[in-house]
């Protein structure tokens, strides 16, 4: 794929796909998470920052697209 296909895709084809690459990182082994990354969780957790489940987040960036 080139950026040139890319660029030619619509928004939901790009979320697709950006879905698809990240659900096959989540049952990679071999990707770990940043060391900041705890320090980032921590942090919003002191500051009681909520978060929402993925398909609700998916729903809100598909709602603003269209």
């Amino acid at each position: 794929m080139t950026s040139l296909s890319i660029k030619n895709m619509s928004i939901e084809q790009k979320l697709s796909t950006m879905e698809l690459i990240w659900d096959d990182l989540c049952h990679n082994d071999q990707v770990n998470s940043p060391d900041w990354h705890l320090d980032v969780l921590k942090a919003r957790e002191k500051n009681n920052e909520t978060s929402i489940n993925w398909s609700e987040a998916k729903q809100k960036i598909i709602d603003r697209t269209r």
